[in-house]
């Protein structure tokens, strides 16, 4: 029962941490493991109980527990959470708790798809300069349309006669 223990003990020290070797769990992964397994059922054991037994089992300057520490925590919360049991009934049932347990990750924010890039790249619905940009398919117009096409021939807009000097002066 015990190395099933030690498999989610593992399981949990590693999660959130990239640089853990599964050896070592720090407060916040014995806090989850203790609260995802229900252990921590927040009448007989609450999360106040879980930090201090946590304080309690690791060493005095050290941040971490071992697997050695961890089962002298789940001996002192096991008989916090089955009281009038034997402290080795009530380290089996915690174990029991524990068994094939892993790291849930409820509650996670997720990547949500939003609706109004569709609604804000629809050119149909372009109004203003704006609209000029595409063409009716969607399509846009590229630098034609945006920006402002100049003549550059010498002649002024609206004259009639443009391009027809080369052929006045040769007459």
């Amino acid at each position: 029962m015990a190395s099933e223990a030690e498999k989610t003990f593992q399981r949990f020290a590693v999660f959130g941490e990239s640089s853990s070797s599964g050896t070592e769990m720090n407060n916040k992964n014995f806090s989850k493991l203790c609260k995802d397994c229900g252990i921590m059922d927040g009448k007989m054991v609450t999360s106040t109980d879980v930090d201090i037994v946590f304080s309690k089992v690791k060493a005095k300057n050290a941040r971490t527990v071992t697997f050695q520490q961890f089962q002298e925590a789940m001996k002192e919360l096991g008989q916090k959470r089955f009281k009038g049991k034997s402290p080795d009934e009530a380290l089996e049932n915690i174990y029991k708790l524990m068994e094939g347990k892993d790291p849930a990750t409820t509650g996670v924010t997720k990547a949500t798809t939003v609706g109004g890039v569709s609604r804000l790249t629809d050119t149909s619905k372009y109004t203003g300069t704006h609209k000029e940009r595409f063409d009716e398919s969607g399509k846009g117009k590229g630098i034609a349309g945006r920006e402002d096409v100049t003549d550059n021939s010498g002649y002024v807009s609206g004259y009639k006669g443009a391009g027809t000097y080369d052929k006045k002066g040769s007459t």
